[in-house]
């Protein structure tokens, strides 16, 4: 006699709302304090109790203000830059404890996640102290490195909250340092060091695809 059982995998999909802030040579230099909103999208693939594959898209503004920096250095300069981002992003996510969403009951877990992000963003520069809009996008490359916890509300609905800082591999996200050689001249602050921007928010997803009980066949 053989027997065989049917394993499906459980998949999320949901929503990621807060908001976004920027860590450059303009403005604050706290790593977490919004200054604008984000909002976005992402699906999971949980592989195992351990870890889950995900993927998202999220869209979020900040506003970079000398006025409200803690530097005085800042403060006497008094630049203020308004971007955003779009991204997508894919890597892996990995639960500090077994996250078992086959099993009735709560289901709590903190985790980390990091993978691959590229974005888009406002390419602008300051001329004579003048901020310049040119309304020209660029792009970049980032790694995400986010901390937060999920909980399951019911069978379908898990809520979470997260903060994620994305180190990026471009110095232009608050207007210091354009790059080409027709903007060499307009640079400024740390040209050796590259932005940050932090996403920190809430989520909700919803579960499908669960794994039977006893789906076999004799």
């Amino acid at each position: 006699m053989t027997s065989f059982c049917i394993r499906a995998q459980t998949y999320e999909v949901g929503l990621f709302a807060g908001g976004a802030n920027v860590i450059g040579d303009v403005g604050r230099t706290n790593y977490i304090l919004p200054s604008g909103m984000a909002f976005g999208g992402l699906f999971k693939w949980n592989k195992s109790k351990r870890y889950a594959w995900r993927g998202s898209i999220t869209y979020g503004k900040f506003t970079a203000d000398d006025n409200k920096s803690s530097m005085s250095s800042r403060q006497q300069r008094g630049y203020v830059v308004d971007n955003s981002v779009l991204e997508g992003s894919v890597g892996l996510e990995f639960n500090f404890v077994e996250y078992n969403l086959h099993k009735l009951g709560p289901a709590f877990t903190p985790y980390l996640y990091t993978g691959v992000t590229y974005f888009r963003y406002d390419f602008n520069y300051f001329n004579g102290g003048v901020f310049q809009d040119i309304s020209q996008s660029d792009g970049s490359f980032a790694i995400p490195m986010t901390a937060g916890f999920k909980y399951r509300i019911n069978q379908f609905l898990i809520f979470g909250a997260e903060i994620g800082a994305r180190y990026t591999f471009t110095d232009n996200l608050d207007a210091s340092n354009p790059m080409g050689s027709n903007f060499e001249e307009f640079s400024f602050g740390n040209i050796f060091s590259d932005d940050w921007y932090v996403f920190s928010g809430v989520t909700l997803t919803y579960t499908f695809g669960r794994k039977p009980c006893r789906d076999c066949f004799q």
